[in-house]
């Protein structure tokens, strides 16, 4: 395996050689040389999340370990992973995990999923975690604690029986992603759709009665929520216009806040994302070069370059608004896609399934 091209954070050891490399790389990234005291820290201080006090502002994002079992619960891996969640002393635990709210919405085939036969080892998941958490910051130390799950359909990127068969349900037509499928693909219609809404909701109720204060309805990464609200292919109800687009979101919200009584709700948002890159000659990612005019090209706040970045946040903007009306508490702020832009998410130093490496520095995502 050929070197980086990029070097990684870790072997940058003091703060004048990773200075040093920002200046070299051109990089408007600052830090500071000290780290505060943890008693003075702003990370140590409480923040309120949905009304409630969440003892400090290190949170664990949702992860899709693909570990579990083939039947949709954890695996020893899974609880493992989530012990370690509960000793990391993070409070809060932005869903912990991806879990699929139907078998073909799985990502892999053994992403989690959530049923009424996975319902006690999901809960138990849970308890797990506090447990852990008890036990090394002590008895009480779970009342400040936010415990959530992420609710998802993979949509494009299903794969629910075979790891390395896809079995893509995408929201919207994609020349340049629908090419990467040669045995085709079909898109999702209206009536699955409405169909999926009921699908979360049950999904939601399952979260509540395991235990889980919240769920995070998943709207990123190149997943069918993130698809739904690029569609601009689409026709229908979920298509075109960005109230057709924002559907499927505010309905699966909405239903979920008057069937499921005593949970909160979160939504992970892409907030702009890149044309679709792929291996060069070279090795790294780049453009796909027949990318269609942006303005009539699917996709959810598009941006070619840096600078065109605030004008295409207008829809995100408008997403905000639409959530904040609709009583959701919070929104983790991510971008683009794992699958065909890795490099804008940092770090992104492992290559994605293309075996592309990455055509900019990671600090560049991250300072983005």
């Amino acid at each position: 395996m050929s070197e980086p091209a990029y070097p990684r954070v870790a072997t940058l050891k003091t703060a004048a050689a990773f200075r040093g490399h920002l200046e070299r790389s051109g990089i408007p990234l600052e830090f500071d040389d000290q780290l505060t005291p943890p008693d003075r820290s702003p990370l140590a201080r409480s923040i309120a999340v949905n009304g409630v006090t969440v003892g400090n502002r290190f949170c664990i994002l949702p992860m899709e370990g693909w570990d579990g079992t083939p039947g949709g619960e954890p695996s020893e891996l899974t609880r493992r992973r989530w012990r370690h969640f509960g000793r990391s002393g993070a409070k809060l635990i932005w869903g912990g995990e991806a879990v699929a709210v139907r078998h073909d919405g799985r990502a892999n085939p053994n992403q989690l999923l959530i049923t009424n036969a996975t319902l006690p080892a999901l809960a138990a998941l849970r308890d797990d975690l506090i447990a852990a958490h008890r036990e090394r910051f002590g008895a009480q130390a779970d009342r400040d604690l936010y415990v959530g799950l992420q609710l998802t359909h993979s949509g494009r990127y299903a794969r629910p029986n075979e790891y390395d068969r896809p079995e893509p349900r995408p929201g919207a037509p994609n020349p340049l992603l629908d090419r990467r499928f040669p045995r085709g693909v079909r898109v999702i219609d209206d009536e699955e759709l409405d169909r999926l809404v009921e699908d979360f909701v049950t999904a939601a109720r399952l979260a509540r009665d395991a235990g889980f204060a919240f769920v995070d309805v998943k709207a990123c990464h190149g997943y069918l929520g993130h698809e739904l609200l690029g569609a601009r292919t689409r026709t229908g109800r979920y298509g075109g216009t960005l109230e057709n687009r924002t559907r499927f979101l505010r309905d699966t919200i909405q239903a979920i806040r008057a069937g499921v009584h005593g949970l909160e709700i979160v939504v992970r948002l892409s907030a702009f994302d890149t044309t679709p890159f792929r291996k060069s000659e070279q090795g790294t990612g780049a453009r796909e070069a027949d990318a269609d005019d942006p303005s009539t090209r699917p996709g959810f706040c598009v941006v070619d370059d840096d600078r065109d970045l605030d004008a295409a946040l207008d829809e995100s903007r408008a997403v905000v608004a639409m959530l904040q009306r609709l009583g959701v508490g919070a929104i983790c702020v991510t971008c683009g896609s794992p699958y065909y832009n890795p490099h804008v998410q940092p770090p992104a130093m492992i290559p994605p399934l293309d075996g592309s490496e990455p055509p900019e520095d990671s600090l560049c995502g991250l300072t983005r």
